[in-house]
């Protein structure tokens, strides 16, 4: 008897449930101290570094900055521009920096129509199409604001970096092979093309020296002295816009955030130039008002009231949003719970409406005018419970192509994002926003923006953000939806697949891995169908009990999460 018990042990050991079970295969990484996420994991050892010598958050984002342009340069940048997102623990406080890039005082919206006559690509590449960075800017007065050591050490790891040779990973080698403009300049080709290796390295000495120049005489040794001499030649030279004036003048705006409530917690969200945060928010408002915790996150129903929150948001972003030192936002309109409803009620449970925009025109939105999927975000939350939220970009991937010589910085084309063709045709098109037409010392509307949440206490819960150009704010709000209203863990949030609709087209864009029935059942709501690559690049870090919960989307190969 005592050896059959002894036989039947096993089986009844190993027909037990396990240990501990794991409700999904997407793990954040934890600590109860500092933590970085990044989209390059040189770049977040890099922030993870400057925890452990004492930074804050924001040193560590500064030094997350200055890094991106060295490991990820198709999107990291000092040569482009982008917002901040800082939250200070002790004082409570959330303060949003705006460093979007700017447009030179010679740019007027007749000197670009003539110019597009000739080259329709003119605000994408080249050098007309770059505008005056802000990024050195940003980085700089979020320093002033809030940094605790000194600004060469956090630039110091980049150049160490640069001089050492970034590792030329499969990712970098495939972004250099298919980068659109940069094969187009001849430094940038020289830079990036000549030698270029899988598995080698990427040296960039007039980055390096650029570097080694801002060190010694801060943000002016980027907007005036030899690097603005620099820019200013090569721009004479080479027919575009941007002079030692526009560069010395370029000034940080700072702004409160804009934000709304959802099931008791305080998104707290990127205000104009961006027009992103606009989105999140009104949309989180729309849906709001259905109880989409009956639901399941890629049910058919839940992609659906989605989709249509999100035409509804994406038109307000469209009509409304652009520069507010030149336009009076309506953001108490826009942020209106009552027309949020009010619209809510509208949405029929089982039939797609028809956009706004394409129901005037009766077509998409021109190409030359749909916004840049490569941008990135990087989210730092410190052992103090600080932390800051960044979103920045050069445009396209790689901007517009151009390093100026003797300099290593690869500028922007954010040019390319004003609203060109306002005036030509009465539709709300991006292309065509009064808000967003182009002006002089102008900054363009964007999608970016990095978003915080807060629970009813106060108390920090959730930091987010993407790249990914117009679909920015869905993939932020289908993380948030995720998270906030069916408790998903901030891996299995961010790791659901997901969906882009705007006010722009009349398809529903979708990741592969949404199921045929879903997909079935959408069309049959009367979504026309349209297969997309991957959406975005959460980077994002959740809060629970005082623990930090990091996940780097896996979306986009090389993102890390760093801790202490």
């Amino acid at each position: 008897m005592l050896r059959l018990l002894f036989l039947l042990l096993p089986n009844l050991v190993f027909s037990q449930a396990s240990l501990i079970d794991y409700p999904h295969p997407f793990h954040s990484t934890y600590t109860n101290s500092g933590i970085v996420v990044s989209q390059n994991y040189l770049s977040s050892d890099i922030g993870k570094a400057i925890l452990d010598k004492g930074g804050n958050a924001v040193d560590a984002a500064i030094a997350v900055g200055f890094s991106l342009t060295a490991t990820l340069p198709r999107a990291g940048n000092i040569g482009g521009g982008g917002f901040m997102q800082v939250f200070i623990e002790k004082d409570k406080t959330v303060l949003t920096i705006d460093f979007r890039s700017m447009a030179p005082k010679l740019a007027t919206r007749e000197f670009y129509q003539a110019a597009k006559e000739k080259d329709d690509d003119v605000t994408r590449k080249g050098y007309k199409a770059i505008a005056v960075p802000g990024t050195v800017a940003g980085l700089f007065k979020a320093h002033e604001l809030y940094g605790t050591i000194p600004m060469s050490d956090l630039i110091q790891p980049t150049i160490d970096l640069l001089e050492q040779g970034i590792p030329i990973t499969q990712d970098l080698y495939l972004a250099i092979n298919k980068g659109r403009y940069i094969q187009n300049d001849p430094e940038s080709n020289k830079i990036y093309k000549e030698n270029l290796s899988l598995g080698g390295k990427l040296k960039i000495a007039d980055l390096v020296k650029t570097l080694k120049i801002i060190q010694v005489s801060g943000r002016d040794g980027f907007y005036k002295g030899e690097i603005a001499d620099l820019i200013h030649k090569q721009m004479i030279i080479n027919d575009g816009l941007i002079r030692k004036e526009d560069l010395a003048s370029y000034e940080v705006n700072l702004y409160q955030p804009i934000r709304t409530n959802y099931r008791g917690n305080k998104v707290f969200a990127m205000g104009a130039p961006s027009g992103g945060g606009i989105v999140v928010l009104t949309a989180l408002n729309v849906l709001e008002c259905f109880q989409l915790s009956q639901l399941t996150p890629n049910s058919a129903r839940t992609y659906h009231l989605i989709a249509e929150a999100m035409k509804f948001a994406h038109h307000n972003r469209a009509k409304y949003v652009g520069d507010p030192s030149f336009s009076k936002i309506p953001y108490d309109m826009l942020l209106s719970k009552k027309l949020a409803c009010e619209k809510a009620r509208e949405i029929n449970l089982k039939k797609a409406s028809t956009p706004k925009q394409t129901a005037r025109t009766g077509s998409k939105i021109n190409d030359s005018y749909k916004e840049s999927k490569d941008t990135t975000h990087y989210s730092i939350v410190d052992k103090d419970g600080n932390a800051v939220s960044v979103t920045y970009t050069l445009g396209y991937s790689f901007g517009s192509g151009v390093t100026i010589p003797g300099t290593g910085i690869l500028t922007n084309n954010q040019m390319n994002n004003f609203a060109h063709s306002y005036g030509i045709d009465d539709s709300y098109f991006r292309s065509s926003s009064p808000a967003n037409k182009l002006e002089p010392l102008k900054r363009p509307m964007s999608t970016m923006t990095p978003v915080m949440v807060f629970d009813a206490e106060g108390s920090l819960k959730l930091i987010t953000g993407s790249p990914g150009g117009s679909q920015i704010p869905g993939v932020i709000l289908q993380v948030l939806i995720n998270n906030l209203e069916f408790n998903l863990d901030i891996g299995a949030a961010s790791m659901v697949p997901r969906i882009h609709q705007d006010s722009q087209s009349l398809s529903l864009e979708h990741e592969k891995f949404l199921s045929d029935d879903t997909l079935r059942i959408l069309e049959s709501y009367g979504h026309k169908l349209e297969l997309s690559d991957t959406m975005g690049s959460t980077q994002s870090i959740e809060i629970i009990d005082g623990v930090r919960y990091g996940y780097a989307d896996l979306r986009r190969p090389n993102a890390k999460v760093s801790v202490q």
